[in-house]
């Protein structure tokens, strides 16, 4: 039955249903940069772009319900979004207001008075030829097949929910309109190009000449398009209240209520004991400032508008913006010298400090948090100073202790925990001069020992170590005598939204002149985005302290759960003075083969020849059922 209601969601909906007018209003900020560009799209470009751009702001703007008790409708809606209705409600009303505009007649009534700007003209990035040549071509078109063009690539819509959203807004002949969009190449890309983008724009003078010399003073242009997002911003805020925040925005309920200490979530100290799952969804609220209401409401006011003087920082591929509705509270207290507040929205975690001696000037940091549980979800970082740093740990956490990754056979230090909180540890990623050590996070809970590294992010990169698909916690004997080595490479990780880094030791490869034996090892980093992956092959020579990177690939799926395979060599000096090409691959792979300076081939996972000193080879292998392995360089 479960299954059965999913597929339903995403078929076309036939009919109508209530739509809540505060929830529209909530959507419309959300996805007003959206609704902006998907008008500027339809709009005839005939308009100028000047022209185009004020009246695709007019018409998103309309498109929001005046009236507050009455419920509007939502027309029939097809697959894209379909968990948002407000979102096509709103889109509905855009592409209606849209396709009216754009049929022929003498200006354009009832669109006056658009949003005004003196002085200045307003208008997108200037594209490449590729976004020229669609604008040209979707000219064209008529204002129906322009909007199925655009319904279907931009938003994704598959062409019955076109046709139902098309016939909503008045459309006589969808398929018609369908048909004649299919005479333009698909470019979805380009819709969402900044060519197209009316939110983000170019300023210019009008007639600036011609008004020096009529006028006796020079005129102040203010641009009545500040922040795309934002409905009226009206004087006020700045120091008071709300802190380091920008002025207030004005008329959005749901966006008041995200502003209120009191309805900020508070989870139960007992709940995380009897929930399905350990996230940050089931932490209590802790810290001895969690009643200052003061302090909760700067801190979500800068949240959702950040002023001047506030640093804001996010991890690769996190959104800034405020939260959709009230968070949930982790923390408020005092660490070291600043105040601090953790909050959670489900997706992200944002950290707010500000200085206790009352000085201006705060610090917004967020990190994404989606899909966090367990190990993931065992600790945030709530400051560091003087090249330490302290974390709050999750509610299930035992025992916490620092451990130096490069010493796998010394103890681990135990670290006192007070609500939560640790004793300040060296950070890493702080630490000047050369790498001679890399202190990591220990955490001990019910379901055993897991190691984190601080990589200048809100959360510590959890290490992990064995083949992939089969790695495990890197804090038994074994995982700490693969990671002592390389420890140091996670210095080239930091600040890049990593989520986890792996260990995998691939190979043992004798070497020739009697010099001993080396070691291979993959580290792969996956990020919270899910780009951004980079594998690092490392190679250590006998009697070596660390590891040196040879090859490295990003975005690649090698040494990763879906392609473990993996295929890199170096260039190696033996203790005699002669040159040898090192290529080691996974037990998997059934041969390897060098070309360019080098040209051998052998057998097996591992290749060793002779080489002049500076050559350069490629690298290619195959795996024991037949597929080919490209190494990385």
């Amino acid at each position: 039955m479960q299954s059965q209601d999913v597929s339903q969601r995403h078929a076309p909906t036939a009919g109508t249903g209530p739509v809540d007018a505060e929830q529209a209003e909530a959507a419309f900020v959300e996805h007003y940069p959206r609704l902006v560009r998907l008008a500027y799209l339809l709009l005839p470009p005939g308009l100028g772009r000047g022209r185009r751009v004020l009246t695709a702001h007019a018409l998103a703007q309309r498109a929001l319900p005046r009236g507050r008790t009455k419920p509007s409708l939502i027309p029939a809606q097809g697959a894209g979004r379909e968990d948002d209705p407000e979102y096509a409600y709103l889109r509905e009303r855009v592409v209606r207001a849209a396709l009216t505009a754009a049929r022929p007649r003498k200006g354009l009534p009832r669109l006056a008075p658009l949003p005004q700007v003196w002085g200045l003209k307003l208008f997108p990035r200037s594209g490449g030829a590729d976004a020229l040549a669609l604008d040209q071509r979707l000219a064209t078109l008529s204002a129906p097949a322009r909007a199925a063009y655009v319904l279907r690539g931009l938003e994704q819509l598959p062409d019955a929910g076109v046709r139902e959203l098309l016939k909503a807004a008045g459309v006589s002949d969808p398929g018609g309109a369908l048909a004649s969009a299919n005479g333009v190449p698909a470019h979805p890309g380009l819709l969402s190009s900044p060519e197209f983008d009316p939110c983000t724009l170019q300023v210019r003078p009008t007639d600036l000449v011609r008004r020096r010399q009529h006028a006796k003073a020079a005129l102040a242009a203010a641009a009545a398009l500040a922040v795309c997002g934002a409905l009226v911003v009206l004087p006020g805020g700045g120091w008071g209240p709300d802190g380091a925040a920008a002025p207030a925005y004005a008329g959005n309920p749901a966006a008041e209520a995200a502003l209120d200490p009191g309805r900020l979530t508070r989870v139960s100290p007992t709940v995380w004991r009897t929930a399905d799952r350990t996230d940050f969804s089931v932490w209590p609220a802790r810290g001895p400032l969690t009643g200052d209401r003061d302090l909760l409401r700067r801190a979500l006011a800068v949240w959702a508008r950040p002023g001047r003087s506030v640093r804001v920082s996010a991890t690769p591929g996190t959104a800034t913006g405020g939260p959709a509705g009230p968070p949930q509270l982790l923390y408020a207290g005092e660490v070291d010298a600043a105040r601090v507040v953790l909050l959670y929205d489900g997706l992200r975690v944002a950290r707010y400090a500000e200085p206790k001696d009352g000085t201006q000037g705060a610090a917004l940091d967020f990190a994404r948090v989606d899909g966090a549980t367990g190990p993931g979800a065992s600790a945030l970082v709530l400051g560091r100073s003087d090249g330490n740093v302290r974390y709050l740990t999750a509610p299930w956490v035992t025992k916490a202790a620092r451990r130096d990754l490069t010493k796998p056979d010394a103890a681990a230090i135990p670290l006192g925990l007070a609500d939560g909180v640790t004793e300040p540890l060296t950070s890493p990623v702080v630490q000047p001069g050369d790498c001679a050590s890399w202190t990591v996070l220990q955490l001990t809970d019910a379901s055993g020992t897991h190691l984190g590294t601080d990589l200048g992010e809100l959360v510590p990169a959890r290490l992990t170590a064995g083949r992939p698909g089969a790695a495990g916690d890197a804090s038994g004997a074994r995982g700490l005598r693969t990671w002592a080595p390389f420890a140091c490479s996670l210095a080239a990780e930091r600040a890049a939204g990593v989520r986890s880094v792996n260990a995998w030791a691939y190979a043992e490869q004798p070497l020739p002149d009697g010099s001993g034996s080396g070691t291979w090892v993959c580290t792969r980093a996956e990020t919270w985005r899910g780009d951004g992956t980079a594998a690092l092959a490392q190679f250590r020579a006998p009697g070596g302290a660390a590891g040196a990177v040879v090859a490295k690939g990003t975005d690649v799926p090698a040494c990763g759960p879906r392609d473990p395979r993996v295929l890199a060599g170096v260039l190696w000096k033996s203790a005699g003075g002669h040159w040898y090409l090192l290529a080691a691959g996974g037990k998997d792979t059934a041969s390897i083969e060098a070309t360019g300076g080098v040209t051998a081939s052998g057998p097996g996972p591992l290749l060793v020849a002779r080489a002049e000193q500076g050559a350069r080879a490629e690298l290619t292998g195959v795996s024991a059922d037949g597929r080919e392995i490209s190494g990385l360089r």
